[in-house]
């Protein structure tokens, strides 16, 4: 039977440069600069963290950490965590937002975690009797403009990952002292109509705020309206729009850099396919079309270096 064809996207040609008149009445929350800028701000996070983790007792107060924590040795990983907030009960959430999708992502994040679980202070010397173990709960919160993993989850925007017992279910620690919350923007597809709770209200703002002319009477609460004012361009001095449009066009350069790699890869995989339907016609051994396929992904391959390089120098990693 014929293999059927892909249909390919019509190719789109690169966005200018964004300069300052191109920009809207609020900033993108999605790019590093508008992220840091809203989420820096103490009741802001505090209020976003409450929402999403749903502790119980909830979160009464933070800090922020040093976002540059180093491994065990100076020949261990250095990682740069976009926020790192500690809770007044000890408690280290890392705040991070990916626009790229990344190879082993899953393992990324694990890797971060462990870093932060490492850096507690153990009490005590091994063989002491004093020796004390015990950990405070550390949390990564990960805010994703990709699908994690190949599954798809309808309306499951938002995940909580713990460590579980394989055949009962039964959760490892009583409390969630090690949690990985996954937040993928694309599975979120409410209207600004259809946005109903205060999850919803975070999840929407934070995909959409760059769309908005105004503030919505639905967000018109102290938190939400300190965002609405922080996120004003107008109010940006000349340095600020400076940093916004750099961060803005960093991350617009190497998402159109993988949109067009995407492209290439359909277009040659749409081409392999037809070929190996005019072979299979003709009788041939399929053995031809897979060595054609085998050539497409090696330059694919190629492609993707480059894009590890531009990720990798703009720190979008």
């Amino acid at each position: 039977m014929p293999v059927k064809a892909v249909k390919t996207q019509k190719a789109v040609k690169p966005r200018k440069k964004f300069k300052e008149q191109d920009l809207s009445v609020f900033i993108n929350l999605l790019t590093d600069f508008g992220f840091k800028r809203v989420f820096g701000i103490k009741k802001v996070m505090l209020s976003f963290l409450n929402t999403v983790l749903d502790i119980s007792g909830g979160i009464v107060d933070l800090t922020y950490g040093n976002v540059e924590i180093l491994g065990l040795t100076k020949e261990d990983r250095k990682a740069i965590f976009d926020l790192i907030c500690i809770t007044g009960n000890g408690e280290r959430v890392i705040v991070e937002i990916q626009n790229i999708e990344q190879e082993h992502y899953k393992d990324r994040m694990l890797f971060y975690l462990s870093l932060l679980i490492q850096e507690q202070n153990v009490q005590g010397k091994v063989g002491d009797k004093n020796w004390n173990y015990k950990l405070d709960p550390v949390f990564s919160i990960n805010i994703l403009n990709f699908h994690l993993g190949k599954k798809k989850r309808p309306n499951r925007y938002l995940t909580h990952w713990l460590i579980k017992e394989r055949d009962t279910n039964e959760a490892f620690y009583d409390t969630d002292k090690f949690t990985l919350v996954c937040v993928e923007l694309p599975l979120f597809d409410k209207t600004l109509q259809g946005v109903k709770t205060a999850l919803e209200q975070w999840i929407f703002l934070i995909k959409n705020l760059h769309e908005l002319n105004s503030i919505p009477e639905k967000y018109k609460t102290e938190v939400f309206e300190n965002i609405f004012e922080m996120a004003k361009i107008a109010k940006m001095d000349k340095k600020e729009v400076s940093l916004y449009l750099k961060s803005l066009n960093e991350m617009n350069m190497v998402q159109y850099e993988i949109n067009r790699r995407d492209r290439a890869i359909e277009v040659r995989d749409n081409t392999i396919m037809q070929q190996g339907n005019t072979i299979m016609q003709q009788g041939n051994t399929i053995a031809i079309v897979t060595s054609e396929r085998d050539n497409a992904w090696n330059i694919i391959a190629q492609k993707d270096k480059e894009i590890e390089e531009l990720k990798r120098r703009f720190g979008l990693n």
